[in-house]
């Protein structure tokens, strides 16, 4: 299905410096350790499972459409959404369910790892006083923070539209993935790009219908995924932490 996109008046007034910032957090240079983490692909790899470039992206779509993917783009556009009308209350919610819903120990490392890391390097080089108070919150509770929401705020708090910032972030997230196969499969960096482009429809199709969503449609059909990082965890050869 062709999902197509008419840029609204909105995003075309995205001032340049806006897009400059979105474009440095959802770097590979931004240190947030996303580098060190395969999301359980590194056991569908040694299993087998995934083998070639057709079978990457079947697993990588199924995640973003079914599983993982799907619900960390309702908690970033959850978390986008209370920013944009001040509502905390409803925030500090989202940011802890978002917190809680990870199916394996390696999910809840890899997030709170990389959220953290992007935390602290926002506070240092681009500071806002709503993620210093989301942060606040969550540590006098001793929840760790979630990537999807620290980075669903700070879009809105940067006046970034939803319709924008959340495809970004779907695909830097992808993008991460598909850096994990081309090294574990392996394949050749030119595979790897046409695997990013084999998921752009996918990026765009769960970023419309998780722009309308909310917490009552989290959820996971995706269950091979989360076996897959409970098998990780004793995987004897490993290059990376999930």
């Amino acid at each position: 299905m062709k999902v197509g996109i008419i840029m609204s008046d909105e995003q075309c007034r995205l001032p340049p410096l806006a897009l400059l910032r979105l474009q440095s957090w959802l770097s590979p240079a931004f240190p947030t350790g996303s580098y060190s983490y395969s999301h359980g692909l590194e056991w569908a790899v040694e299993a087998g499972h995934v083998n070639d470039r057709e079978s990457l992206v079947d697993w990588l779509e199924a995640d973003l459409c079914y599983g993982s993917g799907r619900n960390e783009a309702i908690f970033f556009s959850e978390a986008w959404r209370c920013t944009r009308d001040n509502d905390r209350t409803r925030l500090f919610e989202i940011a802890e369910l978002a917190a809680a819903f990870r199916g394996t120990s390696e999910f809840a490392l890899e997030s709170l790892q990389q959220a953290s890391s992007c935390h602290s390097m926002l506070r240092r080089v681009w500071p806002d006083r709503l993620l210093d108070t989301l942060s606040q919150w969550l540590s006098e509770r001793h929840v760790p923070p979630a990537l999807s929401a620290v980075l669903g705020v700070r879009s809105a708090t940067e006046g970034i539209p939803l319709s924008l910032a959340l495809p970004a972030y779907l695909q830097s997230y992808l993008a991460n993935l598909v850096t994990a196969g081309v090294r574990l499969i392996p394949l050749g960096q030119t595979d790897g790009q046409l695997v990013i482009a084999a998921l752009e429809e996918a990026v765009l199709a769960t970023s419309a219908q998780a722009r309308n969503a909310t917490i009552d449609d989290l959820g996971s059909a995706a269950f091979m995924v989360d076996l897959a990082s409970m098998a990780h965890e004793t995987q004897y050869t490993r290059l990376f932490r999930s």
